[in-house]
């Protein structure tokens, strides 16, 4: 995938043909589990494969421990993402930064205080994910 100048251009794993969307004419839908975070499919179907996701979270919010069986891919396009993944340090990831997380790896993600945070996320196979119970 190529950013340039707020265009995402993709190669849909379905079609024949490239497409590109402007980011103007994402729409953005609410997550059902992260109330603070929206969401827009760009490729792929997440129900049976590999697909991609826009993700825009204002400042401060919190993708709160959880894995997935996919392994997962993270690329910030706006604001100070704070990546956090079992086994390593916490990383505070600003534009054009960069994670992956493996298979099954728990993580979270919190959006720093200053700016909304813009992120693409990629899953290399069905979508799934599990949340952590709460610490006490």
């Amino acid at each position: 995938m190529l950013i340039l100048l707020g265009t995402s251009f993709r190669l849909h794993p379905q079609a024949a043909q490239p497409v590109a969307n402007d980011f103007s004419k994402v729409r953005f839908l609410q997550d059902e589990d992260v109330k603070c975070l929206l969401s827009a499919a760009e490729t792929g179907d997440p129900d049976a494969g590999p697909s991609t996701f826009i993700l825009q979270a204002p400042p401060k919010c919190v993708v709160r421990w959880h894995s997935h069986t996919a392994q997962e891919q993270l690329m910030v396009v706006r604001g100070e993402v704070l990546t956090e993944m079992e086994g390593m340090h916490p990383v505070a990831l600003g534009p054009g930064g960069f994670a992956s997380m493996l298979s099954r790896q728990k993580h979270q993600f919190t959006c720093g205080a200053k700016q909304e945070c813009i992120m693409f996320v990629t899953f290399d196979r069905k979508y799934d994910i599990f949340w952590e119970s709460p610490k006490k």
